[in-house]
């Protein structure tokens, strides 16, 4: 019993580390494959479609929308990877879990959104820059200049490190594949409804909610070990701490706000959203900022994977072996 108890680690820990492996080596899938471009043309088909004139079923649509597609994706995959195992053995659920668990993820498709923009940015090539940003951001290219271009850039990646990657591995860690399945399902709603506008206030506050208490935690977490990520990079910890705790809030979002001061911090910018937040203290930018930025994720993902992950699945078995 202890040791198919302490299998469940093993197994759990070798699915982690090659659905990393798996990001770093291959990227994004293309989007006719990938689950998250599924998941938003099911959000898509679905949204006017529960369209109302009255905002309390409109509302009541919106929670009916959250509940039915994370279901939807997440527990096919948890049978699917349930009858691998029994049917297909130990190696083809393990290479299957990993498989899925590498599409919840999105580490090496931040470089791939942003390093080109760092490269048209240093070239001076803003035409190019226009074409490239509402791939990362929903702002309008034209008003924006070379700062918040950078900014903009920035943002994406301390903000992905939570969404695309502290956030999944923290739900894998918690509930399995299926967990990290579900977290990027509540993720693209509320990518896609979850706005405030007319349109999407009644529709997309469930899913906005979810986000936020499904994040609330991760953002945290990510925060503090992206100040750590700066120590040891030799960026400057000292202010990135200090940042963190002057700024954090001053996005309306109760989680963005962590990682941005955070990575504000550590690359000493200001991230600014026009009309919205200003965020760490105001200095010269340039295109290797976004590199620099690059190089926090990730090392803040390696940080988070050591000091939470492995200890969660540890006492996740530590638990069940007490339980039986």
């Amino acid at each position: 019993m202890f040791v198919i108890d302490v299998s469940l680690f093993f197994d759990s820990l070798l699915i982690f580390c090659l659905a990393f492996v798996f990001d770093l080596v291959f990227g994004e899938l293309p989007d006719s494959i990938h689950p998250t471009w599924w998941m938003g043309k099911v959000i898509a088909y679905l949204k006017p479609k529960i369209a109302s004139e009255n905002s309390r079923v409109e509302k009541m649509s919106g929670v009916l929308l959250g509940i039915f597609v994370i279901m939807l994706f997440a527990v096919p995959v948890y049978f699917m990877i349930f009858l691998v195992r029994e049917f297909l053995g130990w190696i083809p659920y393990i290479v299957v879990s990993a498989f899925m668990l590498y599409t919840a993820i999105a580490i090496k498709c931040m470089r791939q959104y942003t390093l080109p923009i760092a490269e048209s940015v240093e070239n001076q090539d803003y035409e190019k820059v226009k074409k490239l940003l509402p791939f990362i951001v929903r702002r309008d290219p034209n008003g924006l200049n070379k700062r918040h271009i950078i900014s903009a850039a920035v943002e994406t990646i301390a903000e992905g490190t939570t969404d695309g990657i502290t956030s999944p591995f923290f739900y894998f860690a918690l509930f399995g594949v299926p967990g990290a399945i579900a977290f990027r399902v509540i993720n693209t709603l509320d990518s896609m409804v979850g706005y405030k506008d007319q349109e999407h206030v009644n529709i997309g506050w469930f899913s906005a909610k979810m986000d936020t208490i499904a994040n609330y935690i991760p953002a945290r977490l990510t925060a503090i070990l992206m100040v750590l990520a700066a120590l040891l990079l030799k960026e400057n910890w000292r202010k990135s701490w200090r940042i963190l705790q002057r700024d954090k809030k001053n996005t309306e979002s109760l989680n963005a706000g962590w990682t941005l001061s955070a990575m504000a911090g550590t690359l000493s910018i200001q991230l600014e959203k026009p009309g919205f937040y200003r965020i760490g203290d105001n200095a010269d930018v340039s295109s290797t900022h976004i590199i620099r930025a690059l190089r926090v994720m990730l090392l803040t993902a390696i940080l988070f994977s050591i000091f939470i992950i492995l200890p969660i699945l540890v006492m996740k078995t530590l638990i069940i072996i007490f339980l039986r």
